[in-house]
């Protein structure tokens, strides 16, 4: 099976390497399980490594970690989309997850400097008056340079790796093809749901790689700040943005991890705390669009106890029901409404394939459990880091996940928090939800949204009966032409009919194959009948025909069985 999917690829060089990481790692098992050991056999592969015994001695977590660090920027970007399943990982999992970090070795300036005049539509130093071609930063998928406008303003540009499109396409459609493998052959690693993963990953990652929709990301959120000077995002510089480049102001400021700089700068840690916690909230609950990734490195700390906010190539979106549906479990979680917050559960699960061998029973009472922990507790008290934790950690233990836009803002909930925390230890972030969260109740059942909803309740039904007789006029010429036609399926029925199908083929082979064998014996008999090699023509045709016969039924159970 694999062997199709490495030809579909084209990439039998990084298969091997793929699978050499992964035995190097103490993961040959798996390589076996899925058959990429057989296929590179077949492929002249010799694949004999064994793993250091450092490695060995490292938790699974941490060698998988390792293993991705190992295989390069597309799967160093997989891992960043792992640490925000805080659903499907445990929590030691997520925390070596976390610890990817998406630094690479910088392209020399001379390498990039083609592609940069080719986007800038002009040699760099035209448009620039002055361009560092030492890297401020350099990640897998770009680099940062500073520059400076001739009108003396500062920017930054990111600029995309040369080539990195078809090696990361390639990865991608390599992933893929892994997913379904894993899914098909390794039935205990279909709770981590590897299809679900890759395919979220790739939208990702193709987001990722269009740097034009990440400046349109940052635009749409610093609009909805306009009004907050303390809250600022770098203005985009359209004129030279494209897919491969991102021209934005520079941000001169204290990063998000350097609190001995805050305090010798002379901030307000405790304002930095709810300032950046307003913020995010207000993206998440109030905007619906969200940064997805706010941790150290993507918040500054600037004069005047503001905040800068950069990478907007990870964004979130919270529709107004979900907004709802969450404010609507918080409101469950303080009030004990145990039944409230099974059913918002119940709701979510309902939208995930594969979820519906989960126990409602069982997790009714282990939410009962879970409601009775935080009972009687304000909201304004509310661990809402812990909470969410116990929370996935209930899920995870009933195979049940998150869709993935409440993944990524329970991920992005528990980043706020423990930065929060780092700049105020007393910092509580269920305080500063509440508003928020009183908001959106408000919002959802203010008489204008009541009105809003009724209408367009009362709008669809009036849409439905006004196309009532046309449908009854054509189903009844339909009838009169006798081709009236009802089709239910049902998937269990259309299974069994199947088996009975290949039953019934068996049956009839197994008979004919027996009558064969008795006219054939018959035939044997009959003197006339003209001889070959001494027997009688005819029944030597007849034994073959219920030999095929015979091998034909025993390959069709054979098979039955194995499938």
């Amino acid at each position: 099976m694999f062997w199709q999917a490495i030809g579909a690829a084209r990439d039998l060089a990084r298969a091997h390497d793929i699978a050499a990481v992964l035995i190097r790692y103490g993961f040959g098992d798996l390589v076996r399980r899925i058959g990429m050991a057989e296929a590179l056999e077949r492929a002249g592969k010799a694949l004999h490594w064994r793993a250091p015994e450092e490695l060995a001695r490292l938790e699974p977590p941490a060698r998988v970690r390792r293993a991705l660090e190992e295989l390069g920027p597309t799967f160093i970007k997989l891992g960043q989309i792992l640490a925000t399943r805080v659903d499907l990982f445990a929590p030691e999992w997520i925390a070596e997850f976390g610890k990817l970090q998406d630094a690479a070795p910088a392209v020399p300036f001379a390498t990039i400097r083609a592609q940069l005049a080719e986007d800038l539509g002009e040699d760099p130093a035209t448009v620039f008056a002055a361009l560092e071609t030492s890297p401020l930063a350099a990640a897998s998928l770009a680099q940062v340079h500073r520059a400076r406008l001739a009108d003396g303003r500062e920017v930054v540009l990111k600029v995309r790796r040369p080539g990195i499109r078809p090696t990361v396409e390639a990865d991608l459609h390599l992933l893929a093809r892994l997913a379904e493998i894993i899914d098909a052959e390794a039935p205990d690693l279909r709770r981590y749901r590897p299809r679900e993963v890759v395919q979220e990953f790739t939208h990702s990652l193709r987001r990722e790689l269009d740097f034009a929709a990440e400046c349109r990301n940052a635009e749409r959120i610093a609009a909805r700040f306009v009004d907050q000077p303390h809250i600022v995002v770098p203005a985009i510089h359209w004129q030279w943005c494209g897919e491969r480049l991102n021209v934005q102001d520079y941000v001169d400021g204290i990063p998000g991890h350097d609190m001995v700089a805050a305090d010798a700068a002379g901030l307000d840690r405790k304002l930095l705390a709810r300032r950046g916690a307003a913020a995010v909230l207000k993206m998440m609950l109030q905007d619906g669009f969200f940064h997805a990734d706010p941790h150290p490195g993507n918040v500054f700390y600037l004069p005047d106890n503001c905040i800068a906010f950069i990478d907007f190539g990870m964004v979130g979106r919270l529709s107004e029901t979900r907004r709802y549906e969450l404010a609507l479990l918080l409101h469950g979680l303080v009030s004990h409404q145990s039944e409230l917050v099974a059913r918002v559960l119940l709701d979510w699960r309902s939208t995930i394939d594969g979820d519906a061998d989960a126990d409602p029973a069982r997790l009714r009472a282990e939410i009962d459990a879970f409601v009775d922990q935080y009972s009687g507790v304000p909201l304004k008290q509310l661990d809402l880091g812990a909470m969410l934790t116990d929370l996935v950690a209930i899920l995870r233990e009933h195979g049940l996940a998150l869709p993935p836009d409440l993944s990524l803002l329970v991920k992005a909930f528990i980043t706020l928090e423990g930065m929060g925390r780092q700049l105020d230890p007393g910092f509580d972030m269920g305080a500063e939800a509440a508003p928020f969260l009183r908001r959106v109740l408000l919002a959802h059942n203010a008489p204008a949204a009541l009105a809003k909803r009724g209408w367009r309740a009362l709008s669809g039904t009036l849409d439905v009966l006004a196309g009532l007789p046309q449908d009854l006029s054509e189903m009844l010429r339909a009838g009169r032409r006798g081709k009236l036609q009802i089709q239910v399926e049902v998937v269990s029925l259309k299974r069994f009919g199947e088996q009975l199908d290949r039953a019934a083929s068996r049956m009839t082979i197994g008979i004919v194959t027996a009558a064969l064998i008795i006219g054939s014996a018959i035939v044997m008999t009959v003197v006339r009948d003209p001889a070959l090699a001494g027997l009688r023509t005819f029944g030597l045709l007849g034994f073959l025909g219920a030999a095929v016969g015979g091998i034909w039924v025993l390959l069709s159970i054979w098979r039955g069985r194995k499938g």
